[in-house]
């Protein structure tokens, strides 16, 4: 079992080292059985194509379930986290109890939603005749585990929050391995096809959700989850909503750029410009996902000595986030300037869409680099409570900037017009840093002075 940290005391470095590799390896792991989610479906005898399209159909609506679990996890967990750093355990648990419930009602109006609203959804999405069979037979299971899925998402982010992330890990790694374990028997032993798939998932979000529970009613945890503090409590409720939004709000536009990135590609290229689409995304998703374990990783050293109002190391744990971040992701970004064929081929073997792709990773990739700014930025805002600021700084990349750019730039750069679309990411990326850089040094040096004072 993993030792409880001393998010006060121990080394800036060590406890970073300590709590973030363990949530970047969760990150990774997360991915990969996704990956290998649609790889069995994709393998089912005879439907497998139109089985996995409609499977893709389905993937919006469970990012937006995601989603909604961040207002009360990305939200609270910060603030029970700064309520530690000052001591006061009681508020912490109170707020963990608060978000517990606020997800049983949320699971609840989701699950009503969806089961009366399952067809229509989906074919707003994109489902169609061929497919729409399979994306409502996935859907109908599928959301019946919206509770687990909550719990096990919402939930696990407070024990992330102690500094117990080893023990966040394991929440991501049962999961992972029992939907391997369980996806080729319900697929191809049963014959459940997409069904079966959903319970495989179902399932294992189950376990997961019982394992953060069993955690956070035991006697290891420094937060405990009890009965008299399951209760919608608003006013401890509504400063954990308002910090939620940010990371509610990144989660639930990506649906929406991609609509609005292949409906303009579809418009320009066709479907090869719409396939180096999905390829770009699955590299972003590569360069992204480390960037979100070591914010996560730092969050509760920030926040809880923010709560215990020491500014210096509030100061250190910022410096080495974004020490870290900017290394990793101008490293990578390196990587794909120097090497790009290499990344577009791990995701297909189409010689015609390599060629195609290659220049267009460069364009798409320009601004990566200096990514890590805005993430270790943007995160510190989340981890100090900062509602207002990191909430502009979400939507200022993507629905202030990149979505208006995507329609913009074909009608201002001369030539082609679909390496014109592909602009739009690192013009949006680099005016949405630079923005995030200047208000973050503003608000930040402002909240320390403030803190060195008192």
């Amino acid at each position: 079992m993993q030792s409880k940290p001393d998010l006060g005391r121990e080394p800036i470095g060590r406890l970073l080292y300590k709590l973030a590799v363990p949530t970047i390896m969760a990150q990774l792991v997360n991915m990969l059985y996704n990956l290998v989610d649609r790889i069995f479906i994709g393998h089912i005898e005879g439907i497998g194509t139109a089985a996995l399209t409609g499977v893709g159909v389905c993937l919006p609506i469970i990012t937006m379930i995601s989603a909604f679990a961040a207002l009360a996890a990305a939200g609270g967990a910060p603030r029970a986290s700064i309520a530690m750093g000052r001591g006061d355990t009681s508020l912490a648990e109170r707020i963990m109890g608060a978000c517990a419930s606020l997800l049983v009602v949320i699971s609840a109006v989701l699950t009503v939603v969806l089961i009366l609203f399952n067809r229509p959804l989906l074919l707003t999405f994109g489902a169609n005749e061929e497919t729409i069979g399979y994306a409502s037979r996935y859907m109908s299971i599928y959301c019946l585990g919206t509770i687990f899925v909550q719990g096990t998402m919402g939930m696990n982010a407070y024990i992330t929050a102690q500094g117990f992330s080893k023990m966040s890990m394991m929440t991501v790694l049962i999961g992972a391995i029992l939907n391997t374990i369980l996806d080729p028997l319900f697929i191809f032993v049963f014959h459940m096809d997409v069904q079966g798939a959903a319970l495989a998932t179902v399932i294992s979000q189950a376990v997961s959700c019982l394992w953060v529970m069993k955690f956070l009613t035991g006697k290891q945890t420094n937060l405990r989850l009890r009965r008299e503090n399951l209760r919608l409590d608003w006013k401890l409720l509504g400063p954990c909503v308002a910090l939620g939004l940010s990371p509610f709000i990144m989660q639930c536009t990506e649906s929406l750029i991609a609509v609005c990135f292949n409906s303009s590609l579809l418009k320009y290229g066709g479907t090869l410009a719409v396939g180096t689409m999905t390829l770009l995304t699955s590299i972003m998703q590569l360069s992204m996902l480390p960037l979100s374990g070591l914010s996560q990783g730092a969050q509760p050293i920030i926040s809880y000595n923010f709560g215990a109002g020491n500014a210096q190391r509030v100061r250190q744990g910022f410096k080495l986030l974004l020490i870290c971040c900017l290394t990793y992701a101008m490293s990578f970004w390196a990587l794909v300037m120097l090497f790009p064929q290499v990344f577009v081929g791990l995701f297909t073997p189409d010689a015609a869409l390599i060629e195609y792709a290659v220049p267009c990773v460069r364009i798409y990739m320009l601004a990566t680099g200096i990514f890590g700014i805005q993430m270790a930025c943007q995160q510190t805002f989340v981890a100090i409570g900062n509602a207002k600021c990191s909430l502009f700084v979400a939507c200022l990349r993507k629905i202030i900037l990149l979505i208006p750019l995507i329609y913009l730039m074909p009608a201002i750069l001369p030539g082609d017009k679909v390496r014109a679309v592909f602009w739009a990411e690192p013009i949006a990326d680099t005016l949405s840093v630079l923005t995030a850089a200047l208000l973050f040094w503003r608000v930040f040096r402002k909240t320390l002075k403030g803190m060195e004072k008192a």
